[in-house]
């Protein structure tokens, strides 16, 4: 019997207050379902034939009903059974958690995400040891890589039905356990952010004067977001072990001043103090006394000088679905061709 697989697609991703402070993308709900859609017949073509779909109240849902309406009325069936998850609607993150917690209990074999950081951190947080293949719709996306979701749909279903080895189909990733006072309160797959300001306000990140400690999962030069200033200080990728700190202020004179994309088209100049490497399984105490903790971008936690915080980085914390070795492997030994790989000649 073939694999299920589960597809979260967030509504409301990319509208936060970096639409007007920055210059953001925001994709249409139209645009979310054409996503959808193809990435439904790069399943079916792989031999997927049930998708568990999280309601929602946006609009989605019923973009995708019309395309498949659409292609049964052509006497076409290039798509999977949806099936949406018998499950209430409340239009907040709340949503995100539980549709991940109801597809890890049913058993499908990987969670196809359309998000940004925040939303497969939410997903990350309840679908336990089931795969996740991310897709960028947010508003900063460090962690869901940019590709064609066609391609994201090909190796999700390559990987689900075991026609690449799991040893290439899926890779391990890191994560950072914010713990409150002796109890893990949340998780970040990118970065958390330390600031000074005590509310939550926005929640979004855009403000550098505020800033103080960083810590991050993995550092690219190429992203956006607070991951952005240390990959632009000290690049670490997703696969080696550990990530990297950095103690951030007001730009002055000792301080080195970098200018970093904070947010899409918003350049700012953050003032750093010092950075060093964060090894995984050793806690670290940030020196910020109160203020408030962002993850992944977003302010999500406040905190007094009588709570006591902690940030732990973990290494194999959860997996994804790795894109681009599926891909590599499936041309390699013509997946998508019925033909045999070619037999290398011996020197």
């Amino acid at each position: 019997m073939a694999p299920a697989i589960g597809i979260i697609a967030n509504p409301v991703s990319a509208r936060d207050i970096r639409r007007v402070v920055a210059n953001a993308a925001n994709l249409q709900i139209a645009d979310r379902a054409n996503i959808v859609l193809r990435v439904l017949a790069a399943l079916r073509a792989c031999g997927v034939t049930d998708v568990l779909m999280m309601p929602e109240h946006g609009g989605i849902g019923r973009h995708v009903a019309r395309g498949l309406s659409r292609a049964a009325a052509h006497g076409e069936a290039p798509y999977p059974a949806i099936h949406p998850l018998p499950m209430p609607v409340t239009g907040t993150v709340t949503d995100t958690h539980r549709a991940a917690d109801e597809m890890r209990r049913a058993g499908v074999a990987a969670i196809v995400v359309l998000g940004g950081d925040g939303t497969h951190r939410a997903v990350v947080a309840h679908c336990g040891a089931v795969p996740v293949a991310g897709i960028s719709t947010g508003t900063n996306n460090a962690f869901p890589e940019h590709r064609e979701p066609t391609i994201t749909g090909l190796a999700t279903g390559l990987a689900v039905t075991g026609q690449v080895p799991p040893d290439i189909a899926f890779a391990a990733n890191k994560r950072i356990d914010v713990s409150l006072n002796g109890r893990v309160e949340e998780i970040a797959l990118v970065d958390v952010a330390l600031v000074t300001e005590r509310y939550v306000g926005a929640r979004a990140l855009w403000k550098p004067d505020s800033f103080r400690e960083l810590f991050v999962t993995f550092a690219d030069p190429e992203v956006i977001g607070m991951s952005a200033i240390a990959g632009l200080l000290e690049p670490v990728t997703r696969e080696e072990s550990g990530g990297l700190m950095v103690r951030l202020g007001t730009p002055a004179s000792g301080m080195t001043v970098l200018r970093a994309p904070i947010a899409p088209g918003l350049m700012a100049s953050v003032g750093v103090a010092d950075w060093r490497r964060m090894p995984a399984g050793v806690p670290f105490v940030p020196e910020v006394k109160a203020g408030s903790i962002a993850l992944d971008g977003e302010r999500e936690i406040a905190f007094s000088a009588q709570d006591r915080v902690s940030l732990t980085l973990r290494d194999d914390a959860f997996r994804t679905v790795n894109v681009g070795g599926c891909m590599q492997y499936a041309a390699q030994n013509r997946l998508l061709t019925g033909a045999p790989a070619p037999v290398t000649a011996e020197p």
